[in-house]
């Protein structure tokens, strides 16, 4: 099944950097949320995901919607994901 993705983050988290480091360096392309400037992207986080941490992942496959926390953890679904 195809899943698509969306990445909650901000600019300033260290965290987040990780996560952007890595997409930039393999070329994986996802659409950005910034949680501190779009208020709409961080109320969907709270109210969808359960909590405020970025960086998080948002993964949807069809209408099932996962949400992955973890700069680490994100990193390596997405590995797994794109055969990187």
């Amino acid at each position: 099944m195809v899943e698509t993705y969306q990445l909650f983050q901000y600019q300033s988290c260290p965290f987040c950097y990780r996560v952007r480091q890595f997409l930039e360096a393999t070329g994986i392309e996802l659409e950005f949320k910034d949680t501190l400037l779009d208020v709409d992207a961080s109320r969907e986080l709270v109210e969808c995901g359960g909590k405020s941490s970025v960086p998080c992942l948002r993964i949807q496959r069809g209408t099932e919607v996962q949400w992955l926390y973890e700069s680490f953890d994100i990193i390596e679904y997405l590995k797994s994901r794109f055969g990187v």
